[in-house]
């Protein structure tokens, strides 16, 4: 422990006697030589490449059964019988039996 600490003394002596930088900034097309090396470097994710070539054809999909669900319904209220019987109303049927 007693050369941690004097350790730790020495380099916080040194970093105070370090001389202050005024500004740094990175070079002119920093940034976009790490992007490009980000890009450059990233390896390809199977089940992304094939999430993103079915999800189009998936939503499709979905529209087609959701206008057939609802051609299905629209035929079997509209092409039903007009009997009072047909539709339930749950609620009277409480209030009638009470």
């Amino acid at each position: 422990m007693k050369d941690f600490e004097s350790r730790w003394e020495q380099l916080t002596v040194a970093a105070r006697q370090a001389p202050a930088r005024e500004e740094v900034t990175a070079p002119f097309g920093f940034a976009t030589r790490v992007t490009a090396r980000a890009f450059s470097r990233a390896p390809a994710v199977p089940w992304l490449a094939a999430m993103r070539r079915f999800s189009l054809r998936a939503f499709w999909l979905a529209g087609v059964l959701m206008l057939a669900s609802m051609a299905a319904n629209y035929v079997a209220f509209a092409g039903g019988e007009d009997d009072e019987q047909s539709v339930v109303d749950p609620v009277s049927e409480v209030l009638s039996a009470l």
